[in-house]
């Protein structure tokens, strides 16, 4: 008999985890994770699954990548952490300017928390404040998109458009000017005119490049993307990207909004920041954004925002790596190659499939939507079940199957994932015998 079980009760018994009802958490037969070795999670009996959600898209090279180890240790010996808040760490400084290089954002300062909410959060809070820095009255409301989802905190649910049962919290959350969802056609040119009409109240434009994650990997294309920006820039509205999800090369460029040539005046980044070793996040704000809050010491023009753990120096450390192997490893032509690989045998294997509705791939960033005959059926839920069964970690959004392998998946692991896709989808829709 394994540890599974003893485990899974030790959990339930004391932690409470996210987006999870704890009454049925283990009936849901959970992994319990012993360790992680490079592209797979062992559970505490000692079995593997590829780890093709990338830990929560947050893992980008694999687990246990030696620099990467040999980053957080060297840190280590050198000090885990000291305030950001009035003070500096050299670490912190020589991460920063690296990602000054690359990021697309002009003249960029970053200011760092740990997660993406809070990266959101912090992006508001600066669009808000500049226009009253700068004098202007009356700019104090944002647009968003729907299907958008940018965390967790108030100010993220309010830019977000609900779901995952956040609707509870509706009495808190602050009034957002709405554009349709990526699935809509219209979607930009509506954006382009509401910008226009309410420019004089709107803060910032707030926007997942490219690709809505929460959504079920809704897409948009470059040069929507392109179009909202120059309409911004237009009317003097901010535009805030967050890339919390979409940065870091999991759509096949460093960033997606370059593949839209776009600069935005701020940018959110999170989740692959730090290849899901450490939680960190950053917010960057262009040059002209940070000039606004420059003043005489302890004037209203200051930011009055931080986190303990704002520029956490093991989490700083292993970033600067990151972004160093990312180029040594030619990480993004890897993305690239398997983005093809995977799209081929997806429309070869998948696409035609009873109970298949559509897929959406851009990068490494997939969703399977199902369509299941009848309401209740969690047909999501159930093929990732599948899956998990057949040693191939997948998670669902709804009766979306979501695809985010490391972005050093090799091809063999890609097929791996096809394969035992197509095997749990046959399974749970009981179309086998008939599927090609």
């Amino acid at each position: 008999m394994g540890q599974h079980d003893e485990w899974v009760a030790r959990d339930a018994a004391v932690v409470w985890h996210g987006f999870t009802q704890m009454s049925s958490y283990a009936e849901s037969s959970p992994v319990l994770v012993d360790r992680a070795e490079g592209h797979e999670v062992i559970d505490v009996d000692g079995r593997h699954y590829l780890d093709a959600i990338s830990s929560l898209w947050v893992t980008t090279l694999g687990h246990t990548v030696p620099e990467l180890d040999q980053a957080l240790t060297d840190q280590l010996a050198r000090g885990a952490h000291t305030t950001m808040l009035g003070n500096g760490n050299q670490i912190v400084v020589e991460l920063s300017e690296a990602l000054a290089r690359v990021v697309p954002v002009d003249e960029p300062h970053f200011l760092y928390a740990s997660d993406g909410a809070c990266a959101v959060e912090q992006a508001l809070k600066i669009a808000f404040q500049y226009w009253v820095n700068r004098g202007v009255t009356g700019r104090d409301r944002f647009l968003g998109f729907g299907g958008a989802y940018h965390g967790d905190t108030i100010g993220a649910l309010s830019v977000g458009d609900g779901g995952f049962g956040t609707t509870i919290f509706d009495p808190l959350r602050f009034p957002v000017l709405r554009a349709p969802n990526f699935a809509d056609p219209d979607c930009f040119p509506i954006a382009c005119t509401m910008v226009a009409e309410h420019a004089r109240e709107l803060a910032a434009v707030i926007v997942e490049p490219l690709v809505q994650g929460a959504a079920g990997m809704q897409l948009a294309s470059p040069a929507g993307l392109a179009s909202l920006a120059a309409a911004c820039r237009e009317h003097d509205v901010l535009l805030i990207c967050d890339e919390v999800a979409t940065g870091f090369g999991r759509t096949g460029t460093l960033f997606a909004s370059e593949q839209a040539a776009i600069r935005p005046d701020l940018l959110c980044l999170g989740k692959g920041l730090t290849a899901g070793y450490l939680p960190m996040s950053a917010t960057v704000a262009g040059g002209h954004v940070f000039a606004a809050f420059l003043g005489p010491d302890l004037s209203e023009r200051t930011l009055y925002h931080g986190h303990s753990y704002s520029g956490n120096a093991l989490a700083a450390a292993v970033a600067l790596r990151h972004l160093e192997l990312i180029d040594a490893y030619d990480v993004l032509a890897n993305v690239r190659a398997r983005s093809d690989e995977l799209r081929g045998l997806l429309d070869d294997r998948v696409v035609s499939r009873p109970g298949v509705a559509d897929v959406r791939l851009r990068g490494l960033m997939g969703g399977i939507e199902l369509a299941p005959p009848a309401e209740g059926l969690r047909w999501g839920r159930r093929v990732c079940a599948a899956a998990v069964e057949r040693g191939v970690l997948l998670r669902p959004l709804g009766d979306v199957v979501v695809l985010m392998p490391p972005l050093t998946v090799t091809s063999e692991e890609i097929h791996q994932i096809v394969h035992t896709l197509t095997e749990a989808i046959d399974e749970v829709t009981n179309f086998g015998a008939d599927a090609p």
